[in-house]
């Protein structure tokens, strides 16, 4: 495994490796980075290669050599390496008929609604992060979340032995708050929006010695997101895509997978070329989308007001960053409102079969709005990342489908049940046509 040392992004002053998130010179974020020469050297021997990775078990362990992992770590878990797959029929919709075939040949879902153990992309974050706290002596950790990080960190904590402590805004979709109990993690609900409940949990993880994942573990925690990029690059057979839409809570997801695609380039494991980052935001909570369509540098923070829950920060951390990362690279960021998401939602699962929660409705209804506005071509290879799995979020969807009448188990009732129905379709047709 490769050196790695926390640095501050902006002063760069060197912290070593500690449980640690803020700067003391310049109060600036840290951030991992790497003995790349190092890694390079173990290009140079074949220890660290293309193939080396092929031949490894498929999971995100595949990229340790990128991954700020303590000496002798052994995973415990197979999380990550979740499908990447072309999405012809979601295209069509996105596209337009017009240029439907282009676009069916070029759009590709990354479906972490699959990612072991909890059905989130968090589980690849709190994987890193909880080596880490083993690593520094943790025996208890903890998190502020808007439900998928909750998840994850209860059931990863649980798998270790480790106690857990999970803050949680009182109003979290019951399913993610019953997907983090079940796991036996002590969980506080917090009545306050996100923001205020991080803001507790940075104050105990200044009394108490915890791990908090998101707080004092974040540099690490944050690194798990590169794996994300690192398996687009290495499923699409190594190589990067044209453009990335990408969910935004706080911001480090879109960043982070730009850090893969970099690093992949710098050591030659892909050929470089630019690539397009485009953020996806809630309206009722896009402070990061809002000032990419403003033009500002700077974020204004915001109350949250979504049914999109696990994007819901109106004070992203990384937010300046996401930022940065999207304007450099020539993207974009759009926003969808609520109706929107539950649209997206279903548009997802009935033309690809996927069922993803409310940030999955809010990417897929972004790229949407960004193919009409020719921000992102038929032609140009695409990935959107869907985080989460819609079983968490089932109550948004709670009366948009008829609870269907049952019929008697009889041909004759099934047949007539069968008319009745085509009938009623037909009927909706003939005013679509009409409309």
């Amino acid at each position: 495994m490769a050196q790695y040392e926390l640095r501050c992004r902006e002063c760069g002053r060197s912290w070593g490796n500690q449980p640690r998130s803020i700067c003391d010179e310049c109060f600036s974020p840290l951030e991992i980075t790497y003995d790349y020469d190092s890694i390079l050297a173990s290009i140079a021997q074949g220890t660290f290669s293309r193939e080396r990775v092929a031949q490894r078990p498929p999971n995100m362990w595949r990229y340790s050599e990128l991954l700020p992992l303590p000496a002798g770590f052994e995973p415990r878990l197979p999380v990550g390496f979740t499908p990447l797959f072309q999405a012809p029929r979601l295209a069509a919709r996105l596209a337009g008929n017009g240029d439907a075939k282009t676009a069916a040949d070029h759009l590709y879902l990354k479906n972490d609604a699959v990612c072991l153990p909890t059905l989130s992309f968090k589980d690849r974050v709190v994987a890193v992060a909880l080596a880490q706290a083993q690593a520094f002596g943790f025996d208890t950790v903890a998190c502020s979340s808007t439900g998928n990080l909750a998840n994850a960190v209860a059931a990863h904590a649980a798998r270790l032995g480790l106690k857990a402590w999970i803050f949680i805004p009182s109003d979290l979709e019951p399913a993610k708050i019953l997907g983090t109990q079940v796991f036996g993690a002590n969980v506080v609900r917090i009545a306050g929006n996100y923001d205020q409940v991080n803001r507790l949990c940075s104050q105990i993880a200044e009394e108490r010695r915890w791990g908090f994942v998101n707080v004092n573990l974040r540099p690490y925690y944050a690194e798990g997101s590169k794996t994300v990029g690192f398996e687009i690059a290495e499923q699409l057979g190594w190589r990067l895509p044209d453009n990335v839409v990408v969910p935004m809570a706080g911001g480090s997801l879109i960043t982070k997978i730009k850090k893969a695609f970099d690093e992949l380039g710098k050591l030659g494991l892909v050929e470089e070329k630019p690539v397009k980052f485009f953020g996806a935001q809630a309206t009722g909570c896009s402070p990061i989308s809002t000032a990419v369509k403003t033009g500002s540098a700077e974020i204004e923070p915001q109350k949250p007001a979504t049914i999109a829950r696990s994007l819901a920060i109106g004070n992203p951390a990384d937010g300046h960053y996401a930022i940065r990362t999207i304007k450099h690279s020539g993207g974009w960021s759009e926003d969808v409102s609520d109706p929107e998401v539950i649209d997206s939602i279903r548009l997802l699962a009935e033309t690809e079969g996927i069922f993803t929660e409310t940030a999955g409705g809010v990417t897929v209804g972004t790229a949407g709005k960004l193919y009409r506005q020719d921000r992102i071509l038929p032609e140009e290879t695409t990935v959107l990342c869907i985080t989460g799995n819609g079983l968490k979020t089932t109550d948004v969807l709670a009366g948009v489908y008829e609870i269907e009448r049952p019929i008697a188990p009889k041909l004759a009732e099934f047949e007539k049940y069968l008319h009745e129905t085509l009938d009623t379709v037909e009927v909706a047709q003939e005013a679509t046509v009409g409309a």
